[in-house]
């Protein structure tokens, strides 16, 4: 006999549970031993869009290094993260686990240059949005069941997965959309995701970065959230090298900006007292946060980042080429769609005669979006530039 575990049990009121869920957009019989964020998380990781992540870049390209992280390993830190902070928190660890990795699941290949160069081709057909893209690949993009288009997730992990959102947008979207036009709050499950996501990028870029050669560490002792870190592992370990040092740093800093998160979001729900999920949605303000010290310290190592690191030369001449090779896609797919492979094409020719030029462009958007750096790169040197180099 197959006993089902009670996934609810020592959930705090305030929590996700799948009991009150909003439920699937198709209904779906009960899983016999499996809670339904549970098989949210492992659609996600069995689908396609998830397995691309692994050739989709976060800061430096795929080809620069095996050790540099990609969009893939970033989801998994991300996840790993946001578990610690529920399980602390008696919050649903397997939702929280879902919607990490399913968040970048919209991002176009090259990053957020990628990203940019997209919204720029679709400026006039509606935009790009890489958070609302994840959405349109759960709900639609993934073709992997006979019953439904997507991946007919439940509600509180859409609800996760779309960050943010323009008020145009969420007035498509129906309930999904609301929290956007009534300003209300996620689960605590979304917000704490959210905050990972950060916490992941920003530490870890930091890595990456040292890593590379591309940030000087006098330069990152002037931040505090490093340097106090930094300043404390040469003081207790003086015989580590220069690597060994950095590595200590960042592990360091993501316990710092935890702890801090932690006992800042504790002293809020104290605060603030929410009986249940729907309470926490209607509050003035989210629950999961950092102290005010730490938010200062956290968002001046991101402005320190945005110069130094992402607007590196190396990473700037390398931004320049994605827009290069987004931009000659899009133009081309969309000046002929036969070019396509013939389910894009076909998707391209029906919501084109549905809908016109915004149907054709956002459906060749949908194809770029899809590919990872190497995919793009090949597809551009076969049918645009065979010289180009990145």
């Amino acid at each position: 006999m197959i006993v089902k575990q009670d996934l609810d049990a020592g959930l705090a009121i305030y929590a996700a549970s799948q009991d009150r869920s909003h439920g699937r957009k198709n209904k779906e019989i009960p899983h016999p031993y499996r809670g339904e964020f549970q098989r949210d998380r492992d659609r996600i990781i069995h689908s396609s869009s998830f397995r691309r992540l692994v050739y989709k870049t976060q800061v430096f390209v795929n080809h620069e290094g095996d050790l540099y992280r990609t969009r893939l390993t970033h989801s998994l830190e991300v996840a790993q993260i946001a578990r610690t902070i529920a399980s602390s928190l008696r919050l649903n660890e397997q939702l929280a686990e879902a919607i990490c990795l399913a968040h970048d699941l919209g991002h176009t290949p090259f990053g957020h240059a990628g990203q940019d160069a997209l919204n720029k081709a679709m400026k006039i057909y509606g935009g790009f949005e890489h958070n609302l893209q994840s959405l349109r690949v759960v709900e639609t993009l993934e073709k992997r069941y006979v019953d439904f288009d997507g991946l007919n997730l439940c509600f509180e992990t859409k609800e996760g997965i779309l960050k943010h959102c323009s008020k145009r947008n969420a007035i498509k979207l129906g309930k999904l959309g609301d929290r956007f036009l009534k300003s209300e709050q996620p689960s605590l499950e979304a917000q704490l995701s959210n905050l990972a996501d950060e916490m992941a990028y920003n530490n870890h870029d930091v890595d990456d970065g040292i890593r590379a050669g591309l940030l000087e560490i006098d330069d990152l002792c002037a931040i505090p959230l490093f340097g106090e870190s930094y300043n404390e592992v040469q003081a207790h370990y003086k015989s580590l090298d220069a690597r060994e040092q950095a590595r200590e740093t960042v592990r360091r800093m993501i316990n710092l900006v935890v702890t801090d998160l932690l006992l800042t979001t504790t002293e809020l729900l104290s605060e603030f007292k929410p009986e249940s999920i729907d309470e926490v949605r209607s509050l003035p303000q989210p629950l999961v946060s950092f102290s005010s010290n730490m938010l200062f310290q956290h968002r001046e190592l991101k402005q320190f980042l945005q110069k130094a690191l992402y607007q590196h030369p190396r990473v700037m001449e390398m931004t320049e080429r994605a827009s290069l090779i987004v931009n000659g896609l899009f133009e081309l797919y969309f000046s002929d769609i036969t070019v396509m492979p013939k389910e894009h094409e076909a998707r391209a020719s029906s919501w084109g005669e549905e809908i016109g030029d915004s149907g054709r462009a956002r459906a060749v958007a949908d194809y770029i979006a899809g590919m990872t750096d190497r995919y793009a790169l090949s597809a551009y040197r076969n049918l645009i530039d065979a010289k180009l180099e990145v």
